[in-house]
């Protein structure tokens, strides 16, 4: 059981390093080579046993380049464990919530978006109700604040420090802001999406997040989700996707 209970906390903690990164997909890709491997071997397919082999020679260098950050997060936590001060726990269980039970402010990002987009102030406001995308929220500067129009407002606009990058709201907190997201790396988008919706895109892509575009050459309200972009949302459009986003996260 001590045993059990030891390699599920492990796993657990290794999940929670690469959950909301691009990461998983690699993993799953490593774990599809080695399982087509494993097949090749058992029914004597003997080429494709052995290109298979020869490759499986060096992904233990290929892992070790391809994660290298998710591993020194995973040994860096381990080396937190002795720095946590009593009021903390050494590992913090999921918080098992129903879906009925999650509340998120969506007015205050509708008002908000509208009011930035009057104004052409243009704006990423990442929004999450299933992932805390830590390795994201790392990049920006922690809030940890109740969403409101007004603090969304302050944050977004052109003279604010945190303007540039992204808004980042999990569940019913703005937990960070100024934090970097990945760009797609998709080439036939249309020539007139900026840095701005190409990262909303890259985001959507490796997470299932919802990304509110506010354009800052048209004031035009755009959302990304799974890498499907939707531009020229009017305010009830906009209140629809997140709706919509909720209720399938």
């Amino acid at each position: 059981m001590i045993d059990i209970l030891l390699a599920s906390l492990l796993l657990y903690q290794v999940y929670k390093l690469i959950r909301g990164s691009v990461a998983v997909k690699i993993a799953l890709g490593f774990l599809l080579v080695y399982l087509v491997a494993w097949l090749a071997r058992q029914y004597n397919m003997l080429l494709l046993s052995s290109l298979l082999g020869h490759l499986l020679e060096v992904s233990i260098i290929a892992f070790l380049i391809t994660f290298q950050y998710e591993i020194r997060k995973f040994l860096s936590s381990l080396g937190n464990i002795f720095f946590l001060s009593s009021k903390q726990l050494l590992v913090r269980f999921p918080r098992w919530k129903k879906k009925s039970d999650l509340t998120f402010n969506i007015t205050a990002v509708v008002e908000a978006a509208k009011i930035l987009g009057g104004g052409n102030t243009g704006g990423l406001i990442v929004l999450s109700n299933t992932e805390d995308l830590k390795f994201y929220i790392e990049s920006g500067d922690l809030l940890d604040a109740w969403v409101s129009k007004r603090l969304l407002l302050s944050i977004l606009t052109k003279e604010s420090p945190l303007h540039d990058g992204a808004v980042i709201i999990y569940q019913d907190k703005i937990v960070a802001a100024r934090c970097i997201l990945p760009v797609t790396e998709r080439q036939n988008l249309p020539a007139q999406l900026g840095l701005r919706h190409r990262a909303a895109i890259g985001m959507s892509e490796v997470t299932d997040t919802l990304v509110v575009i506010i354009s800052e050459e048209t004031g035009q309200i755009a959302v990304a989700r799974k890498g499907v972009l939707e531009t020229n949302l009017s305010a009830q459009e906009l209140r629809i996707a997140i709706n919509e986003y909720l209720k399938e996260a």
